[in-house]
C-alpha cells in the first residue's frame, strides 16, 4: 500500500509523513508538486510546513500546483487524502474542504502537546481508533485557527463531518468550536491541524497515541475497491 506524500516547496514534515506510513505498514513514497500526476498512490498526504512560504495566504499558492489538479481527481474519484497543518490550509484554500485556517487568537506561533478526542471513526483515517480518545499529539502552528460562517459550521455539526476535536480548555489557537479536524461529505478527504505524524512512535515525545491513524489507514485501503489511477 503506498502513500504518496507531495513536497512543495517549504515543505518541512514530509519525510516525516513517509516515515509515519511506513510505521502504519505502507510504504511512504515521494510526490513532487511540479509533477502531473500521482504514479498510482493508494493515497495521499499534503503534509505539513510552509508551502511557498505562505505568500498571500497559508495554501494560496499552493492549491495551484500542478499536481493540485491530480489530487482533485483522485479525491473525486474516492481515494483517501489527508493535509495535517499546512495542507490542511491547501486543502481548504482547494475547496476541498470549507472553511479557512486564520491567525492564532493570541497572535502567537504555538508549539506544544494538545489533546483530541475522534469525533468520527469511519474516515480512511480514523477507522483505527478503538475509542474516542482523548489522544495526545503535537500542534505547531501560527495559523491554526479553524474558522467558517455559523452556517457551515452548523452544517459539518449536522452532518457529522466534525472529525477531531480539541478537548475543553485545551483549544490552543482558538478554533471555532474546539474543531480541530474535519472531512468532506464522502468522508475521504480530511484536514486537521495538529501533527499526528509526529505521534507514531513511543520512543519520541510525541508518543505513539496516532499510530492507529497510519495502521488504520492501511487496512482500510487494503479492504477498498482499488481507485482509478491519478
Amino acid at each position: 500500500m503506498r502513500v504518496g506524500v507531495i513536497t512543495f516547496p517549504g515543505s518541512l514534515d514530509d519525510h516525516d509523513a513517509r516515515v509515519a506510513a511506513a510505521a502504519g505498514g505502507g510504504e511512504g513514497v515521494a510526490l513532487w508538486h511540479g509533477d502531473d500526476d500521482l504514479s498510482g498512490v493508494d493515497a495521499v498526504v499534503l503534509p505539513g510546513g510552509f508551502s511557498y512560504g505562505d505568500y498571500l495566504r497559508t495554501g494560496a499558492i499552493a492549491q495551484h500546483a500542478p499536481i493540485m489538479a491530480a489530487v482533485r481527481d483522485f479525491a473525486a474519484d474516492g481515494g483517501p487524502v489527508l493535509g495535517i497543518c499546512n495542507g490542511f490550509q491547501i486543502l481548504c484554500e482547494a475547496g476541498l474542504l470549507p472553511g479557512a485556517l486564520l491567525r492564532n487568537i493570541g497572535l502567537r506561533f504555538v508549539s506544544r502537546p494538545t489533546f483530541l478526542t475522534v469525533e468520527r471513526r469511519d474516515t480512511p483515517f480514523t477507522r483505527g481508533f478503538d475509542h474516542a480518545g482523548p489522544f495526545s499529539v503535537p500542534v505547531k502552528s501560527g495559523e491554526g485557527c479553524y474558522h467558517a460562517d455559523d452556517a457551515t459550521l452548523d452544517a459539518l455539526e449536522a452532518d457529522g463531518r466534525v472529525v477531531f476535536r480539541y478537548v475543553e480548555a485545551d483549544n490552543p489557537n482558538g478554533s471555532a468550536r474546539d474543531i480541530a479536524g474535519i472531512c468532506n461529505a464522502a468522508g475521504n478527504v480530511v484536514g486537521l491541524m495538529p501533527h499526528p505524524e509526529h505521534a507514531v512512535d513511543p520512543a519520541l515525545a510525541g508518543g505513539d497515541d496516532f499510530l492507529p491513524m497510519f495502521t488504520g489507514l492501511v487496512g482500510a485501503v487494503s479492504a477498498a475497491p482499488a481507485t482509478a489511477p491519478a
